[in-house]
């Protein structure tokens, strides 16, 4: 994906967290097809995870892991629920607006990874690399391929994607299905001079 598209997701996900305060559409049907004629790719299905960090801290975290709808509506309803849905943190104040720093992660189609056991599942997983989705019972998890850089250990890693799909740390004897994917993520970091 080209700079100047990940800049114009990068705003269209500022504004779409902005317009909650402002308390009407900044984003109405007619700037949103006006995007889409001149950005095709929005219109296009897509998955993203929008991730929102406050000082570095992560403040909310909230995804698609199958594209099922355009683009750009997977980007603004993500965006909006990373900062106002996130069960993990109290809804996002304006007063922390102007302190915040997006990151978009595009996500490529999740595949199964077949495996015999824990030490299988070790040697074919890529830390750094894979995101992982853990499914077991019913529930599920997933980590972005860059939570590897706060859990680098495959066991903290894994204990941790457990617990987040209210599982025991444990839970990789139970041998749950695994999927991994990768991601493009790019952040208003990247962009600043």
């Amino acid at each position: 994906m080209d700079n100047e598209l990940k800049k114009i997701m990068l705003n269209i996900a500022r504004i779409a967290i902005k317009e909650e305060f402002l308390g009407h559409k900044e984003l109405n049907d007619q700037v949103i097809g006006k995007l889409v004629n001149m950005y095709p790719r929005l219109a296009e299905p897509g998955a993203v995870f929008v991730t929102i960090n406050e000082r570095s801290s992560l403040r909310g975290c909230i995804g698609s892991l199958v594209a099922y709808r355009p683009l750009i509506e997977d980007l603004i309803a993500n965006a909006k629920a990373a900062a106002f849905g996130d069960p993990r943190f109290p809804p996002l104040r304006e007063s922390e607006f102007d302190q915040i720093t997006i990151e978009i992660s595009l996500i490529g189609e999740p595949r199964p990874l077949e495996y015999s056991d824990i030490e299988d599942l070790r040697k074919k997983i890529r830390p750094g690399i894979d995101g992982v989705i853990l499914k077991v019972d019913g529930k599920q998890a997933t980590f972005l391929p860059q939570v590897w850089g706060d859990l680098p250990s495959f066991n903290e890693f894994f204990a941790h994607l457990c617990i987040k799909a209210g599982l025991p740390p444990n839970c990789l004897e139970y041998h749950p299905e695994i999927y991994v994917y990768q991601v493009e993520k790019w952040s208003e970091e990247d962009f600043r001079e």
